[in-house]
């Protein structure tokens, strides 16, 4: 199975968050080619969540799971450790009050 890379990806993602009005912009441009993507939902009201790729050792399969949730300052807290340890890594924030960032539709997951 052919890889995307973590830009086209990147890009994709911001595409289809456009196409759905919701706002959203990189915050941290990581490796174009094999960088990790953290996602920090932003939902307006002081609190967040930092979503991270993961991998199931049972199933296979990889899914969007929470890094870190509550209040922004301790999500921004947490995106910046996880970045002090993967200089390669994206950080794309989306602001949605509904709490939409589309990370379960196909194409996504």
């Amino acid at each position: 199975m052919t890889r995307l890379t973590a830009e086209f990806w990147v890009q994709a993602y911001l595409a289809r968050l456009r196409f759905q009005e919701i706002p959203a912009f990189v915050v941290a441009h990581g490796d174009d080619t094999a960088g990790a993507v953290l996602v920090k939902l932003n939902t307006l009201d002081g609190q967040a969540i930092a979503f991270h790729r993961s991998y199931d050792l049972m199933s296979g399969d990889r899914t969007w799971a929470d890094l870190a949730s509550g209040e922004e300052r301790a999500v921004d807290d947490a995106i910046q450790r996880q970045r002090g340890f993967d200089p390669d890594l994206w950080v794309i924030e989306v602001e949605d009050r509904q709490g939409r960032h589309l990370l379960g539709e196909d194409g996504l997951e």
